[in-house]
């Protein structure tokens, strides 16, 4: 097999702010395993949270590439798990170009090789209402966001929260129930709040009509973040406490909800577990993302009907995504049929050859 690398700018339509940090763009770094005239296709994307700057992950995926040599055929590559110490987002970006390929040699969507792995065989093609972000940004802006994403078919609305004074967010929920009614509203204040904090607010947003809360109080701690939860009248996902399988199943049972992105995690099979290790235990899947590309969003898109929350709108926040495939602009994103990721590249950048 051969590999190559292309990294690209991804810049996003407007800088979001959370509570954290402000982003305007970030870079993807981008797999392309060939073998036998097929190719399949990965992305990562840089993080500060994560560590992960673009000289360490070209690095990284120049590593992976490299060591797919050693493989025959990318179903034997698929079926090693001797990864090592490769970062999560790594490990899902060569898994999707793997599946990817894999799918296009047997003729099969990567939602139905993934069904396969994991003894479910579901008769439709995934699909799922995604939440839509809207950041940090005064109340009458987020008001003008929301009635426009109503107006295109948005269903689900996801809030930033975590001001320096807690009231401006409280007035942001109100101006979005205003505008869009009708939709759903999620909230994440990306661990800004102290656990007093949150008993205060809570039952603010609760009157307000929230439907859950992501990661409130500041990651580290899981054992507050399971307190706050008993006493929450909201549901609470964990997000930045839910990493890794370990995290989850700490967590299974005590929390509402775990956000599950493959970057995080590792890839569409570390997904598949931590799915199967929460079933009936009373937490939820969430399946979220970083912004990214359709490339980078596609494989957790073949997975989004198994999630009672889709947050798979990374894609939709870009300026100019250089992918297609998975639609979302209606407020749905839908998995292909077709072989593979069933995505296909708009535009090109610069390569380097692994």
């Amino acid at each position: 097999m051969k590999a190559t690398l292309r990294t690209v700018r991804l810049t996003l339509a407007e800088p979001l702010r959370i509570s954290r940090s402000t982003m305007s763009a970030r870079d993807a770094v981008w797999l392309t395993v060939e073998h036998e005239g097929l190719t399949g296709h990965g992305e990562a994307v840089t993080s500060v949270y994560y560590g992960l700057n673009t000289t360490e992950l070209e690095r990284q995926l120049y590593e992976a590439a490299l060591d797919l040599g050693r493989f025959g055929d990318p179903e034997s590559a698929l079926r090693d798990r001797t990864a090592g110490d490769r970062p999560p987002a790594v490990t899902a970006a060569v898994e999707a170009a793997l599946l990817d390929l894999c799918g296009k040699r047997s003729g099969l969507p990567v939602h139905r090789l993934l069904d396969a792995k994991s003894a479910r065989t579901s008769p439709t093609t995934p699909s799922a209402r995604t939440a839509r972000t809207i950041g940090i940004v005064p109340a009458e802006r987020a008001a003008t966001q929301a009635h426009s994403l109503a107006d295109s078919g948005f269903t689900v609305i996801k809030v930033k929260a975590g001001a320096p004074d807690p009231e401006d967010d409280l007035d942001r929920i109100r101006a979005i129930a205003s505008a869009a009614p009708r939709a759903r509203l999620l909230l994440d204040p990306n661990g800004a709040w102290t656990s007093a904090q949150a008993l205060q607010l809570l039952p603010r947003y609760a009157e307000l009509g929230v439907e859950a809360v992501e990661q409130p109080v500041a990651p580290g701690d899981p054992e507050a973040l399971a307190r706050l939860a008993e006493r929450s009248p909201l549901p609470l996902i964990a997000d930045e406490d839910a990493v890794t399988y370990e995290d989850v199943r700490r967590l299974a049972g005590r929390v509402h909800g775990v956000n599950v992105k493959l970057a995080k995690c590792g890839g569409p099979y570390a997904a598949l577990r931590i799915t199967e290790l929460i079933e009936g235990s009373g937490t939820e899947l969430m399946l979220g993302c970083l912004t990214a590309s359709t490339l980078g969003l596609a494989p957790a898109v073949h997975l989004a009907d198994r999630a009672r929350w889709a947050d798979l709108d990374g894609h939709l926040l870009l300026a100019d995504d250089p992918w297609t495939g998975i639609g979302g602009a209606d407020g749905v994103v839908r998995a292909s049929d077709l072989p593979g990721l069933g995505v296909r590249e708009r535009r090109v950048g610069r390569e380097d050859a692994a």
